[in-house]
Formats: structure tokens, C-alpha cells, sequence
């Protein structure tokens, strides 16, 4: 498939696969993306999973019609994108392997390399030269390891955008966007927020026609779109009014409260009501509303002395993708001391600008007169109450200084001397300018 008229699509669609990274439900599959610029010299941008090498190879030498790479530029060195290196050498030996200082420490730690392969360390902003297409590489780091660079042809207007802007989902099954693109992002990026903040800062003067991620679709129009959403995404801030429920229940008691709760607020005229069961449904979809909707019920019972294990993970996701901004009630069940509330407030302390309703509902072992109450108190309550949709613009400069290891970000004009990056631990000497 042709992007351009030099720019060729080499990807696969994997529909054997049943959960992405160990751990994400991928009904439609997956696509691991690999593209070829034919210029005077050939790049290859990436190659994909080892399921499917010889289809890859065979697609690769169709395209080049009897000539041989020159480059093998790898953005990103997840197994998914970076398997068939070494399979690429040993049919196409004079290739030169195109990366970072940190692409190839993970290369020789992936692979026992030849040490006469050809390599070329490449700089952030570094330009390669195929003849009419100058390649521009720009480091995005913690996008999400900390290798990933991502490269923009100037002569065609494409961002080869590693993982960025990427999808669950094969690319021969026809389906929306965003919402896989958002269950993708809070599900593998969601974490380094403040990363695509700063590389969003980067490609802000670029001019872009087309994006190339190593899964989901080529994105060829509407770039305002997908921007504009990794903006939302990337500040933690509300995509769209709506109440998500998120429970779990032992004997049903807690989700008879929680269809009440469903009932109330459609009846109110709520404008959104997403439901899920923490035990049975997709987790990930859970999370993913969660940061797509203003308001969050959480309802559980307490066990242990604690909280139900299922909602436990499900709020530890959320603090670990760094969820903010966002108004939370609570329905707690326990027969003899209840416990959930007390536990799911401590556990959300440490995330940021979350407020509480001023309304709670407490079932004491099964639904009285008075939970029904309750229930109808706090739908009033969370119809009424709106979390905050900023919507900020995307941003169109950087300012401060970033860790060349992790990607962190320090805002400021000057560094101290003494500042250890809260991530990856390293002193203010590995932290450069941005530009």
C-alpha cells in the first residue's frame, strides 16, 4: 500500500493474538506498522512482531523490486516493533541500524549482534539524508519507553510517530478511532502525561499531513483532531460530561444499588451513564471512561476489613496513570463494619484536584428505605455537580529542562544543581535545555 508516492505501508494484522501486552482484551486484533521511504537511498522505519516475519520480508522485497535497504531506522525497540532485526541483517547484511544511544543499549541487551553491523547514533533534531526526503528525528522519550524517538519526512509532511497516536485493533477491521486510541493511550501511555506535553511542544511547528504509528490506521486527515484529543489526554483533563459507575457486588445487594443509582440519573436526564462491572467487564474500559468522563461513582463492598480486590486494582490504575481532575462519590456495602469508603478515599489522596460529593450512600448488608434515600440524594447531587472540561490548547513552545534518560520534565528557568530526577533517579547532568 502506498501513504505517498514514496512511502510504502509494510505492516501486518495479527488476529491470532488475544491480549495485547499480557494484559489489554484486543477483540479485533492488533496491527504492528512498518513503512519504507524509496529514495535514492531506502529506509525501512521499523520492523514488527516475530509471528510475522517471513510476511513482512516478503512484502519488504516486493517493494524494492530487486534493490537492498540502506537503513533500518528503530524508533522503538518494544518486541513488537523490533523482533525482526536481526532477520533483517541476515538477509539484507549491509543495512545500517539507525538509532539512539539508547536504541542500541537495548539492542545489545535484546540481541546477540554481530559487532560489524552498521550503526548510526543519531542526536534529537539529527537529520538523514535519503535525497529528495530529509528525515528530522525528535526524541520522545517515556512515550513510552525511554528509547522512543519518533522521525518526520519534511518532503511528504509524515510524522513516523512510533507508538504515539497508535490503536488497538487491526487495521483490515473498520471501526472508530478514538475510543481504542483512548483505551490504548490511558491503558500504555496514560502514566507519562507530562511527556507527551513536552512532545507535543516539539512537533508543534512541524507541518503535518500524515501520521504513521507503529499500530491502528495512517492518519491522513483531521490532524487538528487527533491532536487536540492527545492534548485532553495528555493533561488529565475531561473529554466529556458523564457519571461512570464503576462497582462491584458479592450478592447483588451493591448492584441493586447501583441499577437504582443508573435509574435516578437517567430519569434526572444525566447526559451519560457508563457502568461497569469491575469483576467480568473490561477493565481497561473502565479506566478509559474514567478519564474520559467528569464524574466516577465508585460502589463496592468492604472485605477484609478492606476493600474488594477488584476495585482495589482498578483504583491503584488509576492513581498510577496519574487520574486528577475529576469530581468521585462513593456506595459502600458492609454488614457489620463498613470499611470501602474510608479505604478508596485514602487510596485517592494521592491523586490530584479530586472532589468529593457531598452525598455518600452506606448499605448496611441489603437496600432499605433509607439507602433508597440516599441513592435518590446523590443522583440530584451528581446531576447537578460537573467536573471541569478546560479543553486547553495544544501547546506551541517548550520551557525547562528534560532528563535524556526518562523524559522527565523540569519546568523552569534555571535547574538546580542538586535536583534528582523523580523518575529515574539520575543527577541534573543528564537533564538538557528544551528546545
Amino acid at each position: 500500500m502506498k501513504l505517498t508516492e514514496d512511502i510504502y505501508y509494510v505492516g501486518v494484522n495479527d488476529h491470532k493474538i488475544d491480549l495485547f501486552e499480557g494484559q489489554y482484551v484486543v477483540p479485533n486484533g492488533m496491527a504492528y506498522n512498518s513503512y519504507v521511504i524509496m529514495d535514492e537511498k531506502i529506509a525501512i522505519m521499523d520492523t514488527v512482531d516475530i509471528h510475522f516475519t517471513n510476511e513482512w520480508l516478503d512484502k519488504l522485497a516486493q517493494v524494492f523490486n530487486g534493490r537492498t535497504p540502506d537503513y533500518l531506522i528503530v524508533q522503538h525497540m518494544e518486541p513488537d516493533h523490533s523482533a525482526n532485526i536481526l532477520n533483517l541483517l541476515m538477509k539484507y547484511p549491509e543495512t545500517t541500524i539507525v538509532g539512539n544511544a539508547n536504541t542500541f543499549k537495548m539492542i545489545d541487551q535484546f540481541f546477540d549482534i554481530n559487532l560489524d553491523m552498521k550503526r548510526m547514533v543519531v542526536k534529537n533534531e539529527g537529520v538523514l539524508d535519503l535525497g529528495t526526503h530529509q528525515l528530522s528525528f525528535v526524541f520522545a522519550p517515556m512515550v513510552h519507553w525511554p528509547e522512543v524517538m519518533m522521525t518526520y519526512d519534511a518532503k511528504d509532511k509524515v510524522l513516523f510517530s512510533a507508538d504515539g497516536f497508535g490503536k488497538f485493533g487491526a487495521n483490515d477491521v473498520e471501526e472508530e478511532w478514538d475510543c481504542e486510541a483512548r483505551r490504548y493511550f490511558f491503558g500504555i501511555i496514560g502514566k507519562y502525561g507530562a511527556q507527551v506535553q513536552t512532545l507535543l511542544k516539539k512537533i508543534a511547528h512541524l507541518d503535518i499531513a500524515i501520521i504513521a504509528s507503529l499500530h491502528g490506521p495512517v492518519l491522513t486527515d483531521n490532524m487538528e483532531h487527533y491532536l487536540h484529543l492527545y492534548n485532553i489526554w495528555s493533561n488529565y483533563e475531561v473529554e466529556n460530561e458523564g457519571v461512570v459507575i464503576a462497582y462491584t457486588s458479592i450478592y447483588g445487594h451493591t448492584k441493586q444499588a447501583v441499577d437504582l443509582l443508573v435509574d435516578k440519573l437517567i430519569e434526572k436526564g444525566c447526559p451519560k451513564v457508563s457502568v461497569h462491572d469491575l469483576a467480568r467487564d473490561d477493565m481497561a474500559e473502565a479506566v478509559e471512561d474514567a478519564f474520559r468522563y467528569d464524574r466516577l461513582v465508585l460502589a463496592t463492598t468492604t472485605y477484609n476489613g478492606d476493600v474488594f480486590p477488584f476495585m482495589k486494582t482498578f483504583i491503584e490504575h488509576l492513581i498510577e496513570r496519574n487520574y486528577q481532575n475529576r469530581s468521585v462519590a462513593y456506595i459502600e456495602n458492609g454488614s457489620w463494619a463498613p470499611q470501602a469508603m474510608k479505604v478508596m478515599k485514602g487510596m485517592l489522596e494521592e491523586c490530584k484536584n479530586i472532589s468529593e460529593t457531598e452525598h455518600h450512600v452506606t448499605i448496611r448488608s441489603a437496600m432499605k428505605s433509607d439507602t433508597k434515600e440516599a441513592i435518590e440524594q446523590l443522583a440530584d447531587e451528581l446531576c447537578n455537580k460537573k467536573g471541569n472540561i478546560t479543553n486547553k490548547e495544544v501547546p506551541t513552545s517548550a520551557k525547562g529542562f528534560i532528563c535524556k534518560i526518562c523524559g522527565y520534565v523540569y519546568e523552569g528557568d534555571q535547574l538546580p544543581s542538586d535536583f534528582i530526577c523523580p523518575l529515574c533517579k539520575h543527577d541534573a547532568s543528564y537533564f538538557e535545555p528544551m528546545k
